[in-house]
């Protein structure tokens, strides 16, 4: 008996879990064989069959043109710049050739409203490693489309939880939204297992400005930049895009072996010097999460960057900083999938939504070139498969030691009484 109440009781919390996510499925990127690139390897992922379906319940709407709201969307390379399903003037972009490997710290430049991103430059071995040199995307003229090499596009959320607009930028006025435990980046199944490829992937997540719930006006929702102005509040000067990391904790064998052979400890800052590099570096496995140190800015030969720069990595810290503003590395505190299946209190808030809203989110995907799983043949996986959800239910059942044989179902005679005393002709309850 105690069996079955408990199976009833998984079977009740998948389907209410299922109703609150407000998801995607992104799924089946084909990835090209590669050449060398950054970080080791990896030159394309084509993402021609890249498609993305997002559904929303609980007071939130979803719209890709600020004008149809509805509880569903999707949006995909034949769709990302119809006038059928986005507005026009939008600026998305859908890869071009393929994605190319990129680094975020999510930054936001507030003169375009969009996230910077930073691309490999150069990349010539080290005694100990290989020097990287850095660029920054040209993503920064304005009214632009964004480059090639990641997706990126506008999801508008409508939250009508609450009566109250805040015009103020304060994000203790706003409501948590959590990342879905069921929310993952895996190998499609007809995709090259075990090669790594999954774990390098990132989704961004920039807020960009908002208006009241009640605006109708589509030039105006679809208009929201990071400047604050007549009807909008921008965002960006208050906070950085959340960037999910799947599988923080996962490294495949092979990849761990490329870093064994690849990484010496370094010593000193002449990166070309075979005396500055010597002894092991840090202890890579799987299982273990490590931090990323992602780039912050332009880097220059004579900025002396390795990529196995960091405290997790070669020990050498002189290249990276606390704050993205101050070095060329950042230690960015992403939001991984460690985070994601904690319990409980412990479950953090992924990010914030204020009520009464309508919040205009720039979405970026793309591959994390500092990822150290990021290594020449990872992308003979060929296919990778991607689904993510938010919802606004922070506990489980088991969190609250919830007892299921206190609700059980109502008999239909007792729910048509019910409805017909409130009025209510739906016998759903």
């Amino acid at each position: 008996m105690a069996k079955k109440q408990r199976q009833k009781r998984n079977e009740k919390h998948e389907k209410r879990v299922k109703k609150l996510i407000v998801g995607s499925g992104l799924c089946a990127i084909l990835l090209i064989v590669s050449t060398y690139a950054w970080f080791i390897g990896m030159k394309t992922v084509n993402v021609s069959s890249f498609d993305v379906e997002i559904a929303a319940i609980d007071q939130l709407s979803l719209s890709l043109d600020g004008k149809k709201w509805a509880e569903t969307v999707s949006i995909s390379k034949a769709t990302y710049n119809d006038e059928n399903t986005v507005y026009a003037g939008n600026t998305n972009s859908w890869g071009g050739d393929g994605l190319i490997p990129m680094s975020s710290v999510g930054v936001i430049d507030q003169t375009v409203s969009r996230m910077k991103l930073y691309e490999k430059g150069s990349l010539t071995t080290t005694p100990g490693g290989y020097r990287l040199m850095a660029s920054r995307v040209n993503n920064y003229q304005e009214n632009s489309t964004e480059q090639d090499g990641y997706v990126a596009f506008d999801l508008f959320i409508k939250n009508l939880s609450g009566n109250e607009y805040y015009t103020e930028m304060n994000q203790l006025n706003e409501e948590a939204i959590y990342l879905t435990t069921d929310s993952a980046v895996t190998v499609a199944q007809d995709g090259e297992q075990n090669t790594g490829i999954e774990n390098s992937v990132r989704v961004a997540f920039a807020q960009i400005g908002r208006v009241k719930a009640t605006v109708t006006d589509q030039a105006t929702i679809t208009g929201i930049t990071c400047a604050t102005s007549g009807d909008v509040t921008g965002i960006c000067d208050n906070r950085v895009a959340q960037i999910w990391e799947p599988n923080d904790t996962a490294h495949v064998q092979n990849a761990i072996n490329w870093y064994n052979t690849s990484c010496k400890k370094r010593k000193a800052a002449t990166i070309t010097d075979t005396a500055s590099y010597d002894g092991a570096c840090g202890t890579v496995a799987d299982g273990t999460a490590y931090q990323t140190y992602a780039v912050s800015d332009v880097i220059n030969y004579t900025d002396q960057v390795d990529v196995y720069d960091g405290t997790d990595y070669n020990s050498y810290t002189d290249s990276v900083a606390n704050a993205p503003a101050t070095g060329k590395l950042n230690a960015y505190d992403t939001f991984t999938d460690t985070e994601k299946n904690l319990a409980g209190v412990a479950r953090p808030t992924f990010i914030t939504l204020a009520p009464n809203s309508i919040t205009k989110v720039r979405v970026y995907i793309y591959i994390e070139g500092q990822d150290i799983d990021n290594y020449d043949f990872a992308s003979l996986g060929k296919k990778i498969s991607v689904a993510f959800g938010f919802t606004k239910e922070r506990f489980f059942d088991e969190d609250v030691n919830y007892d299921s044989t206190n609700t059980a179902v109502l008999p239909d005679d007792v729910i048509k009484n019910v409805n017909n005393r409130s009025g209510n002709t739906n016998n759903n309850g």
